[in-house]
């Protein structure tokens, strides 16, 4: 069986300070061993995170460019990445979607890539508010997982996280009801597009406003297989949402 699998996105947040101080909070804390820990801290301050936390938690850059390397200003490459000391990279974030202007094709080519050179990715999914109301959940969430899915051949290096645009950052989190639908839809659409074998292995996890409060009758439904954790993974209740299967 997989690990019930918890990262804490810090997005655009955090300095040397706060960084040292969330570090020794969770260095301390008692956090269930039946749980990988990953955060994802902004490139600036991968080695310094991975420099502070324990070697039970790992760390993730929130994005890489689709290259190892060459005339791409700004960018960084899971050659770098690992380079750190880093194992893991989210990519296809709705933000990186939705506010950079990231194509379902340069998400999927970011994921080829990475996988390539032996990084681990989050790679995730989600509609946003008119589409769920539209009634096509499943058609977008398909389609996005169709472009990931079409750039892996290891299923094992890879977390599916599920993310209802309109439940991030806003305090809305879909039901645990809500989340369970959607994870279950996914899985059947892997047991079709890609194995029963990889349909049943691999972790979806859920992503959307996930707090101390909601955290433990949404890690209870079957096929919600760990967090993807925003606001929530910069303050010391992270640790509850870690252990939330505890």
């Amino acid at each position: 069986m997989s690990k019930f699998f918890v990262g804490g996105n810090w997005k655009l947040n955090g300095d040397k300070k706060s960084i040292e101080e969330l570090a020794n909070t969770l260095n301390k804390a008692k956090l269930n061993p039946d749980t990988e820990v990953v955060c994802g801290a902004p490139s600036i301050y991968l080695d310094y995170a991975r420099s502070k936390l324990n070697p039970n938690i790992d760390v993730a850059a929130q994005n890489c460019y689709k290259v190892a390397k060459g005339a791409f200003t700004g960018e960084i490459s899971p050659a770098m990445i690992k380079d750190c000391g880093v194992k893991w990279v989210i990519l296809g974030h709705s933000e990186r979607r939705h506010v950079f202007g990231e194509s379902d094709e340069l998400i999927g080519q970011k994921v080829a890539h990475a996988l390539e050179n032996g990084l681990g990715v989050i790679a995730c999914i989600g509609e946003k508010l008119d589409e769920r109301e539209a009634g096509i959940t499943e058609k977008v969430v398909f389609a996005q997982t169709k472009f990931i899915a079409d750039n892996v051949k290891d299923w094992s290096k890879v977390v599916l996280a599920y993310e209802p645009v309109w439940a991030i950052g806003t305090g809305k989190t879909a039901s645990p009801q809500q989340a369970q639908e959607v994870h279950d839809k996914l899985r059947q659409w892997m047991k079709a597009n890609v194995s029963e074998a990889v349909a049943n292995s691999v972790r979806i996890i859920y992503g959307g406003s996930v707090t101390g409060g909601t955290c433990k009758e949404l890690a209870s439904q079957k096929d919600v297989d760990g967090f993807l954790v925003g606001g929530a993974s910069l303050k010391p209740e992270f640790i509850e949402i870690i252990n939330a299967k505890a």
